[in-house]
């Protein structure tokens, strides 16, 4: 029988650094935790001169031990343990059939100085870096071309320290884009569960050009001030999972993208078959998912059910313009609750920041068979902004059994609609005539898939770490 990762949290085991008695060999460290793959052999950060102190730089260190496990890939595996303390890292790549495991206690701590941070090519589907012309910088945890990486731990933290990155970033002296967290391209079967990730510089988890990826039970924290710390975006990928997680940002909770403009357009790769679950957001000024604004490439099947949004500007925000191309499509989001909120609903075919001026005025995005449905809120500002592209209208909406209770300052006209097309159903307060009643009895007018999608049906299995004296 089939057991979902989600599952798994229940029975992972704290690390017990206690020694162990055997008749063989004393064991220094052992632990339990549950992972999609389990791994032959194991080693320590301590072992090649990893200093947890907070001051020592690290980065030596973890290349050295990723570079000497990599010889397990095809003899079983192998993951790197990372104990209590606060090791002090630049950016390092990770190899494929591996795990790398934060203690609880553990907090990898991202280094200030740009020279621990390689410059790495824009992505294609971009064209540019996000912040700056030209190139990036490297994330703090980074792969491309990998097969089967998971990283895991027993709720150990990322530390990105970025502060000195936002200062940067307002005062206009960034010579590249801001590094990320985690960012894996090019692969599949990845999984990072169990981890907090706090005051990324930018992006907290972005997996890219990526398959078959699961993103299970990650807290989140950045100040909502905080220019563009997203916390998960999924770009270009096919069967992601994103659940159980807790995220407190200055940018869209979950975002999902697919290339800017002409260069996402030409390298054509969407996101796609998207399962988002079980999610708490607090983000003021922006939304618990955001589909775009970087969407050339198209967004399709997004399956989104049990969320919570609380003080944060938006519930779902689609955002697109002329010149982006693409699709978003076959969306369907049911079950969510918002408390204080400037708009449960909003879509834009206005919104900006283009790559360049070389962008196809002519490139006009289709937004269709978007689905809202069995949902609640409360303390909300205005209900809907709901704005099309004239020529080019959003159709297929279909919003029911929706319950939303206007602030007391509340907007004197609750919805927006413009260039748009679709129904509703016992939707209070009542929408836009864009979006006609069709009367209780089709309560159920907007569908949600009945269907699984294979990234659900994940198997984990119970791993063990042990370190002999």
């Amino acid at each position: 029988m089939d057991v979902l990762l989600s599952l798994c949290v229940l029975l992972v085991a704290l690390p017990n650094v206690a020694v162990v008695e055997s008749r063989k060999a004393p064991v220094l460290d052992y632990f339990e935790y549950c992972a999609m793959s389990c791994r032959a052999y194991s080693a320590s950060l301590e072992e090649f001169g990893g200093v947890g102190d907070g001051t020592t730089l690290n980065t030596k260190a973890f290349q050295a031990a990723i570079d000497h496990l990599s010889q397990y890939a095809s003899s079983g595996g192998s993951q790197l343990y990372v104990p209590p303390g606060r090791w002090l890292t630049g950016s390092f790549n990770l190899t494929s059939h591996f795990t790398l495991f934060l203690h609880k206690d553990a907090v990898i701590l991202a280094s200030q100085d740009e020279n621990d941070w390689p410059v790495i090519d824009p992505l294609p589907s971009y064209g540019r870096g996000r912040d700056t012309q030209g190139g990036r910088f490297s994330s703090l945890i980074f792969g491309t071309n990998l097969t089967d990486v998971i990283i895991t731990g027993a709720n150990g933290t990322l530390d990105g320290q970025g502060d000195l990155w936002w200062q940067k970033f307002h005062k206009g002296e960034l010579k590249y884009t801001r590094p990320y967290l985690i960012e894996i391209m090019y692969s599949d079967n990845v999984q990072i569960s169990n981890l907090t990730l706090v005051n990324s510089p930018s992006w907290n988890v972005h997996p890219v050009y990526s398959s078959n990826v699961v993103v299970q039970g990650v807290t989140i924290l950045a100040p909502v001030t905080s220019p563009n710390t997203d916390g998960i975006n999924p770009d270009s990928c096919t069967n992601t999972r994103i659940e159980d997680c807790y995220i407190v940002s200055g940018d869209d909770c979950v975002a999902v993208k697919s290339g800017w403009d002409e260069y996402g357009i030409a390298y054509g790769m969407p996101t796609k078959q998207l399962v988002i679950r079980r999610l708490t957001c607090i983000s003021p000024f922006s939304a618990v998912i955001a589909l775009g604004s970087e969407m050339s490439g198209g967004i399709q099947d997004v399956r989104a059910e049990d969320i919570v949004a609380i003080n944060t500007e938006s519930g779902v925000r689609i955002k697109t313009a002329v010149g982006r191309g693409g699709y978003v499509k076959d969306i369907y989001v049911r079950r969510m609750t918002m408390k204080t909120m400037k708009w449960a609903f909003w879509m834009t075919g206005n919104y900006g920041s283009h790559a360049d001026d070389k962008y196809d005025p002519n490139a006009l995005p289709v937004i269709q068979n978007i689905n809202y449905r069995d949902m609640v809120a409360e303390n909300v500002t205005m209900a809907a902004r709901l704005e099309g592209i004239s020529g080019d209208p959003f159709t297929g909406i279909c919003i029911s059994n929706v319950t939303i209770q206007l602030a007391k300052k509340a907007k004197k006209v609750p919805w927006t609609c413009t260039d748009i097309d679709g129904i509703s159903s016992d939707v209070t307060p009542a929408p836009c005539n864009l979006l006609p009643e069709q009367g209780e009895e089709n309560i159920g007018a907007c569908t949600f898939p009945e269907e699984s999608l294979p990234i659900e049906d994940v198997q984990v299995q119970t791993c063990t770490y042990s370190r002999n004296l």
